[in-house]
């Protein structure tokens, strides 16, 4: 088993981080370490998200880390936000997801586009990890194209009437509230498709865990039900009425802290891998001192470096006002493909042992293939940038 973590760093990042920076992400890492790797192994053989996590994640103010304190957030910088994603991460991928969705996906919008009414009702809470949230995009028939979607949302009198049904959604069977994206027009007419706050106690509403996951098992996902849900004009985010771009604003968001978070994947099985190859013995001496093993491990370190220096100068460019979605698609593409490679290749030098949940590199590939797809698929991150690259749509 490996030792304690004391993180990957190669290049001396350390040093291009601030005092602050460093403070935030050592802060998450001993609570990853103290707190979330001693329950996910049997969270993850369990099928069940380790919810008992979630008060002290709102007490270390990961929930929605980047927004204002004026929400009851934390008010960091987003290279703050993105190592602890990072860290979160290294935990597992489903620890992560549950942050990024109630921070990107939740509170995010109800920031940029809410009623301050909304945001004063849902942000302090959503902050406090008193109430938990999930974001309806996804339909079954619609991932990559979510401008075909056929949930709608009529307009009455004194309201809305929602109907339609949200496939792979994080948090929804324990959600307190959903954004919730809907056609208020014609079917395929992208700009008009609105934004909603959604309480999940609304009559209507329900949940329906997704059975038979071979990854991300220690995560929520289940489809959100909508069936003739009643909503007043106040549950309409206002600030939504750009339609598609609304939705597609807050999945730039969430894949900034995608890009960083299996960053943190990769370096937790990189440990993983050295610790193992170092203490076992074959051959009349340690793994880690045989040629095969060394290509290996210094194939790992030079990918999970390069993706180090590009998710910090995609989180300055953030803080910059400069990450553009192209920027982001680059990082989440070429991140989440290096940190597959190195945990398949982590699983490998484990050999036989690399199949047991008592070691992570696993866990983490099988997660990392779904991370792998959602949030824009690899192939649709890759016509995103060819897009940018030549001008041209491919899709």
């Amino acid at each position: 088993m490996a030792g304690k973590f004391q993180g990957v760093d190669f290049y001396d990042i350390d040093s291009l981080l601030s005092e602050e920076e460093r403070m935030v992400r050592d802060t998450i890492r001993e609570w990853v370490e103290e707190k979330v790797l001693p329950v996910i192994p049997g969270a993850y053989i369990e099928a069940r998200f380790p919810s008992e996590l979630i008060p002290a994640m709102g007490e270390l103010h990961v929930l929605g880390s980047n927004l204002p304190e004026s929400c009851g957030c934390a008010g960091l910088n987003n290279v703050s936000y993105g190592l602890i994603m990072q860290e979160l991460e290294r935990g597992d991928s489903g620890i992560r997801s549950f942050a990024s969705v109630q921070g990107s996906l939740v509170m995010w919008p109800i920031h940029t586009y809410g009623t301050d009414e909304q945001k004063k009702e849902w942000l302090p809470k959503l902050a406090a990890g008193e109430k938990i949230g999930c974001f309806g995009l996804t339909e079954p028939d619609y991932g990559s194209n979510p401008g075909g979607m056929i949930t709608t949302a009529k307009k009455t009198s004194d309201g809305w009437v929602l109907n339609g049904t949200k496939m792979w959604i994080t948090n929804a069977s324990m959600a307190d509230v959903a954004t919730v994206w809907a056609q208020t027009g014609e079917f395929g007419d992208s700009d008009s498709i609105r934004g909603f706050v959604v309480p999940t106690d609304t009559p209507g509403v329900s949940a329906r865990d997704q059975r038979g996951k071979l990854s991300l098992k220690a995560s929520d996902t289940s489809e959100l039900v909508l069936e003739d849900v009643h909503l007043p004009d106040s549950a309409l985010m206002p600030g939504s009425d750009i339609g598609l771009r609304a939705p597609l604003s807050c999945l730039t968001q969430a894949r900034f802290g995608v890009a960083w978070g299996v960053v943190g994947a990769a370096m937790g099985c990189y440990h993983e891998a050295l610790s193992y190859g170092l203490e076992r013995v074959m051959f009349g001496g340690p793994i880690a001192g045989k040629q095969i093993q060394q290509v290996r491990l210094a194939d790992m370190l030079t990918e999970i470096t390069k993706a180090q220096l590009l998710t910090l100068q995609l989180g300055r460019l953030k803080d910059q006002g400069k990450a553009t979605p192209a920027r982001v698609s680059m990082a989440k593409r070429a991140c989440v493909d290096m940190a597959c490679d190195v945990a398949r290749e982590a699983r490998r030098l484990l050999g036989a042992n690399g199949i047991l949940v008592d070691y992570a590199s696993m866990r983490h590939m099988a997660n990392l293939e779904s991370v792998y797809t959602y949030e824009g698929t690899h192939d649709m991150h890759s016509l995103i940038l060819g897009e940018k690259i030549t001008g041209i749509s491919a899709f």
